[in-house]
């Protein structure tokens, strides 16, 4: 039997270590299946969107940085959350729902999603000013799916198709607003403005505290296991640039200088290895 040529073995170790990051591989867990009958069309930008690794990873860690910044979000972390200790599990399992709920089975998405919604009921909380927090509560949820939302989209807007009509990224919104608004976030931004204009009347609920910036600096300094650290530096500068001013500020961040320059080629190339190893160029 022939062997495999070098290009496609180098292809496939790529791909299952990539995999090994994102699955418990050890625990049984597998890759999510891509579904025919899934809650959103094969050829739908949100699944062009959620495919890119590299632009997810790098929005993923925007959305974190932004979500800390409000109080209630930031609190339930805190509360029930061993994030200080299985700060991977916690991004693994983040990315696993957004996977399902974008290319698994309708059932399992709905699935998934029924059981954020259980976990989200049980936590809660009061805030150290004595303010009450719910994991549930619409608002709360709203800026959750914002910042994800325009972290995503912005991510894959730089490094992966600055020239996305905006037809598609208004698409983009109305398609990851099905998911937002059956995990009870209200309101949701339905196009390109819409979530302009809620970014901005939500910041006005972020507050800057110790505990923001301490779980930033954990986020940008984390190292998942059989990801060299390089990778996690390069993804977080580039998160950082990706960071409205006002946010940069308010956690203590500096946008990267001259060093963000080679930091984003090496993320550019970075991202196109991996569409060719997953075959997605």
């Amino acid at each position: 039997m022939p062997q495999e040529p070098l290009s496609e073995r180098i292809r496939l170790k790529l791909v299952d270590r990539v995999r090994g990051v994102f699955n418990d591989i050890e625990g049984g867990e597998q890759p999510v299946p891509v579904s025919d009958d899934a809650l959103f069309d094969k050829h739908s930008p949100i699944r062009m969107v959620h495919a890119d690794i590299v632009a997810m990873m790098v929005g993923g860690i925007r959305s974190l940085l932004l979500q800390m910044l409000h109080p209630h979000a930031l609190q339930g972390v805190l509360d029930h959350s061993n994030f200080r200790e299985d700060m991977h599990g916690r991004l693994r399992r983040t990315a696993r729902f957004i996977a399902v709920t974008t290319f698994g089975h309708r059932d399992d998405a709905q699935a998934a999603i029924e059981r954020v919604n259980r976990i989200h009921a049980a936590v809660g909380g009061t805030l150290p000013d004595g303010t009450r927090y719910e994991a549930s509560d619409p608002r709360t949820l709203a800026w959750v799916h914002v910042a994800e939302a325009t972290s995503f989209l912005a991510a894959y807007l730089r490094h992966v198709r600055p020239d996305m009509p905006g037809h598609e990224q208004d698409e983009y919104y109305r398609q990851f607003a099905v998911i937002a608004r059956a995990l009870g976030a209200d309101p949701v931004p339905m196009d390109r403005r819409e979530a302009e204009v809620l970014f901005r009347e939500l910041r006005g609920d972020l507050r800057a505290s110790p505990q923001a910036r301490e779980v930033a600096q954990l986020v940008l300094t984390q190292k998942p296991e059989g990801s060299p650290p390089a990778v996690q530096a390069l993804l977080g500068a580039e998160a950082v640039a990706l960071l409205p001013p006002f946010a940069r500020s308010m956690l203590g961040l500096e946008r990267p200088g001259l060093a963000a320059i080679p930091a984003r080629a090496a993320t550019w190339g970075m991202g196109k290895t991996l569409r060719w190893a997953f075959r997605q160029n």
